[in-house]
C-alpha cells in the first residue's frame, strides 16, 4: 500500500506503508540512533511528532516485552529506508510492522530518510502528515499547514499520570528477563511525571529510591506534604514555556528539598531559576551525542532526545553551567551553587543509549544523603529476590491506567 510523507514547505515523499492504516500529523523529526526502536517508539516525549530513523534497516531484531518505557508507542508516525519484516532475536515476539499496527500507529518505508533529515537540518523541524489514505498532495499540504504549532498543545497534560501512585520495585527486571536482586529503599523521592520514561525509574530504584510518581500538575504543599528526601523532574514533551504553573511548583521545592530534574525536567528546573529556553533548529535525538563534563574535562557520549534548550546567558549567576554540547555549545547540565538542585538536558538512564552518565542517579543519592539524610520512617522490607514487581497506586486503582509494571504487557 501506498504512503506518503508531506511537509508544510510543499516536500513530499512517496513510499510503503506498514502498520496501521490512516492519516497523522506532527512534527517532523529524526533520530540518529542505530538501535533502540521500540524504546523510542514508546518514549513519551515523542507524543506530537512523526518520528524519521537515520540508520537505514529498522526492524531486524523485531519487538519484545523488557524495552517499552511506556504502556505503548507514542509516535505520531514512523518513517524509515528499510524495514526488517524478517526479525531474528531470541527475545523477540513479533515483528516491527504488526506492532505498530496493533497499536494504530502509521509506518512508511522505502523513503530517502537521508534527504529528509539533510531538509530538516537545513529548514528546521516541520510540521507534516503521513498518511495510507489520502493521495492528493494538495489535500496533504493544506492538511500539513493546518496543524496546530507545538506551542498550542499542552503534551504534558496528554502523556502524564492521572494520579500519584508508589513504585515500590527496586529495579523490575534485566534486559533477558531475569529479576534483579532487590534491596532496601534508603531514600523515599516524590517523581513528577511530565512524560516518564519507566527505565528513569528503574535507575531511581537502583540506587535505593522508594518512588512515589505524581501527576504533573500537583501543587508543591502536597509533595511537601510526603516528606521526600527528594524530587525529581521528569522528561516529556513539547514547549516548556506553557508550563507555567508546573514552574512555580518547582521554585516552591527548591531549598526545601534536593532536586533532579533530566530533559523537560531540566528546562523546568532552567525556568525555575529564572531563566529562558528556547527552540532549538531541529533538535537532538539520538544515542551518540558527546557531551563534556565541565568538572571532569571528560566527554560522554549520550542519549538525546529534545528540541529546546536552556538559554545560558539568561541563567542567574548562582547558577553553573556543568554540561555543555560539543556539536553547538548548548547547555546539557547545570547546579544551583548553594541550593541542593542539579539537572541534565540529555538522558543519563540511556534507554536506548550508551551508559556513560549513569552515574547521576549515585550523584543524587549522594546529594540527599547530604541533605536530608536516607528515610527514617522505615520501609517494609523488600521482597526476595525472584518474587513479581507490584507498583501500588496511592490513590486509586486507576493510578496506574498509564504505566505499566517493566516488562509487562501494557
Amino acid at each position: 500500500m501506498e504512503a506518503i510523507l508531506a511537509l508544510e514547505d510543499g516536500r513530499i515523499f512517496r513510499g510503503r506503508s506498514f502498520g496501521a492504516v490512516g492519516e497523522r500529523g506532527g512534527e517532523v523529526v529524526f533520530n540518529t540512533s542505530m538501535t533502540g526502536y521500540q524504546e523510542i517508539l514508546t518514549d513519551p516525549s515523542y507524543r506530537g511528532q512523526i518520528v524519521t530513523m537515520t540508520c537505514p534497516e529498522i526492524g531486524n531484531y523485531g519487538v519484545n516485552a523488557f524495552d517499552e518505557e511506556s504502556r505503548k508507542p507514542q509516535v505520531e508516525g514512523f518513517v524509515v529506508r528499510e524495514i526488517s519484516e524478517i526479525h531474528s532475536n531470541w527475545r523477540s515476539r513479533k515483528d516491527l510492522p504488526q506492532y505498530l499496527k496493533e497499536n494504530d500507529i502509521i509506518g512508511i518505508s522505502e523513503v530517502d530518510t537521508r534527504a529528509i533529515t539533510r531538509h530538516i537540518r537545513s529548514r528546521g523541524v516541520l510540521r507534516g502528515i503521513v498518511s495510507t489514505i489520502d493521495h492528493d498532495d494538495g489535500n496533504l499540504l493544506r492538511k500539513a499547514r493546518a496543524l496546530p504549532a507545538l506551542i498550542s498543545q499542552d503534551l504534558v497534560g496528554r502523556v502524564s499520570c492521572r494520579a500519584p501512585y508508589l513504585k515500590r520495585t527496586t529495579a523490575g527486571e534485566l534486559w533477558d528477563g531475569t529479576p534483579l536482586r532487590r534491596r532496601r529503599s534508603r531514600f523515599r523521592v516524590v517523581a513528577y511525571d511530565f512524560g516518564m520514561k519507566e527505565h528513569i525509574l528503574t535507575r531511581l530504584a537502583e540506587v535505593g529510591c522508594r518512588v512515589t510518581v505524581v501527576p504533573a500538575g500537583t501543587p508543591a504543599h502536597e509533595v511537601l506534604s510526603m516528606q521526600p528526601s527528594g524530587v525529581f523532574l521528569s522528561n516529556g514533551p513539547g514547549d516548556p514555556e506553557i508550563l507555567g504553573d508546573i514552574v512555580r511548583n518547582v521554585q516552591m521545592l527548591l531549598g526545601r528539598v534536593p532536586v533532579f530534574g533530566i530533559c523537560l525536567g531540566h528546562q523546568i528546573l532552567g525556568m525555575a531559576y529564572g531563566g529562558r529556553t528556547y527552540k532549538l533548529k531541529f533538535g537532538h535525538r539520538g544515542g551518540n551525542h558527546p557531551v563534556m563534563n565541565l568538572a571532569s574535562r571528560r566527554v560522554e557520549i549520550t542519549a538525546q532526545n529534545h528540541g529546546y534548550a536552556v538559554e545560558a546567558d539568561s541563567l542567574p549567576a548562582d547558577i553553573e553551567v556543568t554540561h555543555v554540547n560539543l556539536n553547538d555549545g548548548t547547555v546539557e547540565g547545570m547546579r544551583h551553587r548553594t541550593l541542593p538542585a542539579f539537572s541534565v538536558q540529555y538522558h543519563p538512564e540511556s534507554s536506548p543509549g550508551p551508559h556513560d552518565a549513569g552515574y547521576l542517579f549515585d550523584e543524587f543519592a549522594r546529594l540527599m544523603t547530604a541533605t536530608t539524610g536516607p528515610s527514617t520512617r522505615g520501609d517494609a522490607d523488600p521482597a526476595p529476590a525472584g518474587s513479581e514487581p507490584s507498583d501500588e497506586p496511592v490513590v486509586e486503582p486507576a493510578a496506574r491506567q498509564d504505566r505499566p509494571v517493566r516488562g509487562q504487557a501494557g
